[in-house]
């Protein structure tokens, strides 16, 4: 009998979450710090024993529950699920440790955090429908009440809009996927994509609703789901208000971890299970994905405040990920050809979803102690000169900013460059008409170097502090990272090897 490998992982920030409950403040951080490097340790043992050359799912656990409604405890890690494993872990270390010197940030927040890891670890490693929904809906509620209790003065709000879209989404979700059960009679991801590809799951469904339009509709029930959560525009009026209002330290986790959810769930639910309606959709589906690339970066280059700067550019950069998934679901070809390009999109992808986590990450890192040095403020137009009182702050934000912006050599530039290269062939005009994202990509996050960090040092920043021994500490392995994966991006695609070629064929 096999360890159950990934139900430890799975339950140990959980178990984490409930210790630190019970501590004091100053136990409860070093209690969240260790479970959360734990997590991280954890998920570099199943990175070390992960056969990227196998196909299939690894380290499965499969438990009948409850046959007549779909139950089952079904987890599995393929290369997918062990990258999302990787970048929540670290994004979520990366909070805590941000959070360390917030004394507002006590027991609650550190456990919250926590729980919501868990939400995250079993997303990504459940198999099964109605378990996976539980997770799903797990990362939503520590998420709100992170959002509503530590937040600036417009909290209450941001935290109401960002359950109410997440909610309706997730009803919409449920709902098709409590049809396809009717149908089909599984809740099993694995089993249902298998349908899909032979031709049953539509034969099902059209049994079950002769009128031939119901398996569309659930296609559009399950995207909703998944394109709140990612978002994309226009489901993305939530996402402003709540990275804005919510701790930096919180934002975080937001936009490194949870807005991963959606993207997952393109890839590993919609994609295999419905390509037949994906190929149907195709226009509007790549129209969506130009809109959720130009559109924000149009968005972030307006802004005056650092955080909803940032925030547009999260919808932007998570643009590039639907771009490429659109576009190789939107073509059902498989030569030879054809199929290197969807593999070249497909681990541009992937490799996005986790330079966007660490980078995102770190930026709002780098707000966070900025806006404690400035009493709270993070006004695009509030600084300037910060390099001469803070050089060391200044060449490490910049360092993140240029990584974000795509600059080779940094962890940002593999993820972009796969997309269009696999993306041009597929669609060379969805391609062309992207690419002015690219461009103002470049010229908001320029703008937020020039305006913060160059031109005269307004006199009530001249004292500022530059980072402490500890922060620097703290911070080195994300910059590490960064020129890591951006020097040598076959660290992390090296190991999506079989995850790719198994979605490339549906």
């Amino acid at each position: 009998m096999s360890l159950p490998l990934v139900s430890a992982l799975t339950l140990l920030p959980f178990a984490g979450g409930i210790v630190v409950l019970l501590l004091g403040r100053p136990a409860a951080r070093v209690a969240a710090l260790a479970f959360a490097t734990a997590a991280v340790a954890y998920t570099l043992v199943l990175w070390s024993r992960f056969q990227p050359a196998a196909a299939g799912m690894q380290f499965e656990e499969v438990h009948p529950w409850e046959k007549a409604i779909g139950l089952g405890y079904h987890v599995g890690v393929d290369g997918l699920s062990l990258l999302m494993l990787a970048v929540s872990s670290i994004v979520v270390l990366m909070s805590v440790a941000a959070s360390w010197s917030n004394e507002k940030q006590g027991p609650g927040y550190f456990s919250l955090l926590l729980f919501l890891e868990t939400g995250l670890f079993g997303t990504y490693t459940a198999l099964n429908f109605l378990h996976w929904f539980l997770y799903w809906e797990l990362s939503l509620i520590p998420a709100f009440f992170l959002i509503r209790i530590w937040g600036g003065p417009g909290r209450a709000r941001a935290a109401t809009q960002f359950f109410v879209y997440t909610m309706v989404g997730s009803i919409t979700l449920l709902l098709a996927f409590l049809a396809i059960f009717l149908a089909s009679g599984s809740f099993d991801f694995i089993e249902l994509a298998g349908m899909a590809q032979s031709g049953q799951l539509a034969a099902a469904i059209g049994h079950q609703w002769p009128s031939g339009q119901m398996a569309m509709v659930l296609f559009c029930g399950a995207f909703l789901g998944f394109a709140v959560k990612t978002p994309v525009v226009p489901f993305h009026g939530w996402l402003a208000s709540a990275y804005a209002e919510a701790a930096p330290e919180t934002t975080m986790v937001l936009t490194g971890a949870l807005s991963k959810m959606g993207v997952y769930g393109f890839l590993r639910i919609l994609l295999p299970i419905f390509p037949e309606q994906m190929v149907h959709a195709r226009n509007v589906l790549l129209w969506l994905a130009i809109a959720s690339i130009v559109l924000p970066a149009f968005t972030a280059w307006a802004q005056t405040d650092l955080k909803r700067t940032l925030a547009y550019s999260s919808i932007n950069h998570l643009g590039y990920c639907m771009l490429g998934i659109f576009a190789v679901a939107a073509y059902s070809g498989v030569g030879r050809g054809m199929l290197s390009d969807k593999a070249a999109a497909l681990t541009g992808v992937m490799l996005q979803l986790f330079s966007h986590g660490v980078t995102a990450a770190a930026l709002f890192w780098f707000l966070a102690l900025l806006a404690r040095r400035s009493g709270g403020g993070t006004g695009l137009n509030e600084f300037g000169g910060l390099r001469r009182a803070m050089p060391v702050f200044s060449g490490l934000m910049g360092i993140s900013l240029f990584a974000s912006l795509g600059l080779p050599g940094l962890m940002g530039f593999p993820g972009e460059f796969f997309i269009f290269k696999g993306v041009f062939p597929l669609d060379w005009q969805a391609a062309a008409l992207a690419l002015p994202g690219l461009l103002m990509t470049a010229v908001f996050l320029l703008t937020m170097v020039e305006r913060v960090f160059s031109g005269p040092l307004p006199e009530r920043w001249v004292a500022m502090a530059d980072l402490s021994v500890a922060e620097r500490f703290m911070l080195a392995p994300a910059i590490v990272l960064m020129f890591a994966v951006g020097l040598d991006p076959q660290l992390i695609s090296g190991m999506l090897h079989s995850a790719v070629l198994s979605l490339v064929r549906y």
